[in-house]
């Protein structure tokens, strides 16, 4: 199973382990990472499920597919990192993945 660490704002890191297939998003459900509260149930439709991906997990994680990237748009924190984690799909290659949960 592949190991995520969602960074809170106040320092914790929760270490979740995640089901290939199945979204970051319900990684964080099921490990009640606090801040990921994921209203839309991963429907892409309400941006609070966003995260801050590690800089070394950009690449692997990729971009933003178009419907997502226009959720961000409306994000007033949003940056080069912003990502909805119902949209990254867990798989092997994100084994390790480290995410920052904005404030």
């Amino acid at each position: 199973m592949p190991k995520i660490t969602f960074k809170t704002p106040d320092g914790r890191s929760i270490d979740v382990d995640g089901r290939e297939g199945e979204s970051v998003m319900l990684a964080a459900l099921v490990g009640m990472v606090p801040g990921i509260e994921a209203e839309c149930g991963g429907a892409c439709s309400c941006a609070t499920c966003h995260v801050y991906v590690d800089s070394q997990w950009r690449e692997v994680v990729g971009p933003p597919g178009e419907l997502e990237a226009g959720m961000l748009e409306h994000l007033e924190k949003a940056t080069d990192a912003s990502r909805l984690c119902c949209q990254i799909a867990i798989r092997d290659t994100i084994d390790g993945l480290v995410v920052n949960v904005p404030e």
